[in-house]
């Protein structure tokens, strides 16, 4: 049943032309090395999002980052890279490296220093509800997470 159901939801958002947050195919490694290194030219953090487009609170944290003040604020903040874990099965060296536990909850974060070593990471799944978070509740998270980084 739960197939059927993700299987109903990605017809319906392709049949919408919607583009789905996490790219299955990408080269995660080389994204957030990519990030990382550019991290040092403009002295902002990497955000890594670690998620999968069958999760709905990815897809809901994922369209908060895009919008309002969660937008503005991240894009000030951070330099952000979105990571897919599949079935938790893609890319869990990636979130092993800087201390994400992802059977805590999807979607996750790390806060990733221009020097490669981790600044915060969530550790208890503080994000796996991104559904029922408010827009402010989501807000106050990034807000305390940059101010985390700066100490």
């Amino acid at each position: 049943m739960k197939r059927l159901l993700a299987a109903a939801f990605f017809a319906a958002t392709l049949a919408q032309g919607a583009a789905l947050p996490y790219d299955e195919a990408a080269d995660a490694h080389a994204q957030v090395a990519q990030a990382v290194s550019a991290a040092g030219q403009d002295h902002r953090p990497v955000l890594v999002v670690f998620g999968a487009n069958w999760c709905p609170d990815c897809r809901a944290l994922d369209m908060a980052m895009k919008d309002g003040r969660n937008a503005e604020l991240i894009g000030r903040e951070f330099r952000v890279v979105k990571v897919d874990v599949g079935r938790f099965d893609r890319n869990v060296d990636v979130a092993e490296r800087y201390g994400v536990p992802l059977k805590k909850g999807i979607p996750a974060v790390a806060i990733v220093a221009p020097d490669g070593h981790a600044l915060y990471a969530t550790k208890a799944g503080e994000l796996a509800d991104a559904r029922g978070m408010s827009e402010d509740g989501l807000y106050r998270f990034f807000r305390e997470a940059a101010d985390r980084t700066r100490r």
